[in-house]
């Protein structure tokens, strides 16, 4: 028998794991698990410890066999309708789940399957009571996670809650059945001293319900300030509408990516909504405004949005989402609803709900003084502005028509066209549609996807940087499908490390931004395509004139990156004063 571990580092091991599982079964309860079955061993103990501080909350079930404690967990959850979580240690242990966990994935029964497991660095050495238990139950499972060894920083004890939330919600819907974590545990087990029980990691405040799923017909909102976000999504023309109708009739404002479709268009009535914000990207880089427009909570649709302040701005503030599938994107792991409906479906539950209080407006009435100064700003700058990818944006808007559609490449274009969409002359009720590959993020293939988009009948323009181009080159024998121009902005290499901390580094020129030795008139010619080479304003409104807009030809715009990079931090600054 192993002697006790007195070293006070081993305690505080010991304890950030029964910390760390605490945070876990917390969101595990806040989605509506109230039961644990377990069998005995040692290398669940953080998890049991943990449970012991929750008494009220969870009921806790020993059960000696593994495979009679599934199925008991089967026909607990099978008669309260609600998700069971079920724990054993490592090692064959939780193998004989596996005869219950084939019928509750059939049967459609919310499980959630906890295994403990040993440390990565026993893994494949041959540690005692230690096998490969990633994926074990196949494709049994509705989802798999292994998160890891605990931590105890808050963020840690923050993605853990935002587990249990998200497991025992996908649990429960779209399809009902049973979710695996595997969960990594490292010696000591057990503190020389327990941890003190610790307060429930989400309290009731802001009036989010102990449940984590809604649907739009069961849809109750927090208490203060909202605003919604829409990223990247399938928004039907009615969901527009009920949106906009939804936003005034609650004061809330809408922040639109620039690939949702809805930051340009109108209402129904013709008139651009006037709860729509533009200029967030920007306004959100003064730090005392942003402070100032700190909503109570956001309500999420769509995928996650491209600008990453926006982002970093709504860490902390809790979110409700709106997910149709079974997708969960919360990479901030503030998500405490996760509403299993469509936009269109959550959007029109909202219009014809009445507020419960008087809108709010000193928040929208905020956000429009302040996208007033600052587009004001935007336009006086690029009037004073060199040659650069804002022009570029803002001749694309106002020219193209609107039956026309734009793909953005991934990296520093999308960017730039999330800040610069915000112009104040811009066509406000065009509905130019945006495409871009923001799934994995990648600039791999996007010649090929502007083929596919122009040959399903969609006329696309192409937006791409020289180094996405160069990616795929040999997405220009399909050139002949493209019935738009490509454009590409020829900057020197990957100019987004201009704006990142890489900029400091030694080898930023060839290990960053890798710049490539070629010449696009001989590639243009080598495909029968026209080569336009544009360095100057005048050249690339010519190319939006209708009689060469409609040719496949590629047309290179050599843009300077430092006059373009201090124009990017001259509108930083310029933002400071709003």
């Amino acid at each position: 028998m192993p002697a006790p571990n007195s070293n006070s580092d081993s305690n505080q091991v010991a304890a950030a794991q029964i910390h760390w599982a605490l945070a876990l079964l917390d969101g595990l309860i806040t989605a509506g698990v109230t039961t644990l079955v377990l069998s005995p061993g040692s290398r669940s103990t953080p998890v049991i410890l943990a449970a012991q501080q929750r008494p009220t909350a969870l009921a806790l079930i020993p059960i000696l066999d593994e495979r009679s404690a599934a199925f008991f967990a089967l026909g607990h959850a099978q008669a309260r309708g609600a998700p069971v979580a079920l724990l054993a240690t490592s090692g064959s242990a939780p193998a004989h789940w596996y005869p219950a966990v084939i019928e509750a994935s059939t049967a459609n029964v919310p499980l959630v399957l906890l295994s403990a497991d040993r440390p990565p660095a026993l893994q494949q050495f041959g540690a005692n009571q230690t096998i490969d238990q990633t994926r074990l139950f196949g494709q049994f499972v509705r989802e798999f996670h292994a998160p890891g060894l605990p931590e105890n920083s808050p963020a840690a004890l923050k993605a853990a809650f935002a587990l249990g939330l998200r497991a025992a919600t996908r649990a429960k819907s779209p399809m009902p059945g049973p979710v695996h974590l595997n969960l990594a545990f490292a010696e000591p087990l057990v503190a020389d001293v327990l941890p003190r029980p610790e307060p429930p990691l989400l309290n009731e405040a802001g009036g989010f319900s102990e449940n984590g799923v809604r649907t739009a017909g069961d849809l109750h909102l927090p208490r203060g300030r909202g605003l919604i976000v829409c990223g990247a999504g399938d928004y039907a023309t009615d969901c527009a509408a009920f949106l906009w109708q939804a936003a005034a009739q609650h004061g809330w404002p809408v922040l639109p990516d620039v690939l949702s479709g809805l930051r340009f268009g109108a209402t129904a009535a013709g008139h651009a909504p006037a709860n729509r914000i533009r200029s967030y990207d920007t306004l959100l880089r003064n730090p005392t405004l942003a402070a100032h427009l700190r909503p109570d909570w956001v309500l999420r649709l769509g995928r996650a949005p491209v600008s990453k302040v926006l982002t970093e701005w709504l860490r902390g503030v809790p979110a409700l989402l709106v997910s149709p599938d079974a997708s969960w994107s919360d990479p901030t792991h503030d998500v405490r609803w996760c509403i299993h409906a469509t936009p269109a479906a959550v959007c029109r539950q909202l219009a014809t709900t009445p507020p419960q209080v008087a809108p709010e407006t000193h928040q929208l009435n905020a956000w429009h003084t302040a996208e007033q100064r600052m587009t004001a700003l935007m336009a006086e700058l690029l009037n004073e502005a060199h040659w650069c990818e804002a022009h570029c944006i803002q001749d694309l808007f106002n020219q193209l028509p609107p039956t026309d559609a734009l793909l953005c490449a991934n990296s520093l274009p999308i960017r730039q066209l999330d800040t610069w969409t915000a112009l104040p002359d811009l066509r406000p009720t065009a509905a130019l549609r945006v495409f871009g590959n923001r799934g994995v993020s990648g600039i791999d293939g996007q010649l090929s996807t502007l083929a596919g988009l122009n040959h399903a009948g969609q006329p696309t323009w192409g937006l791409i940087g020289d180094l996405s181009f160069c990616h795929d080159v040999s997405g220009l024998f399909l050139a002949p499908r493209f019935t738009r121009p490509l454009i590409i902005i020829n900057n020197g290499g990957g100019r987004i490390f201009d704006y990142l901390p890489q900029r400091q580094l030694t080898g930023l020129e060839t290990l960053w931004r890798t710049p490539q030795q070629f010449d696009l008139s001989h590639l243009a010619k080598a495909f029968y395509l026209t080569h336009s080479l544009i360095d100057d304003r005048a050249h690339f409104q010519q190319l939006l004139m209708p009689k060469f807009a409609e040719l496949s030809q590629i047309a290179e715009v050599r843009i300077d990156p430092e006059q373009s990079r201090a124009v990017h931090l001259d509108l930083w600054e310029r933002v400071r004063t709003v």
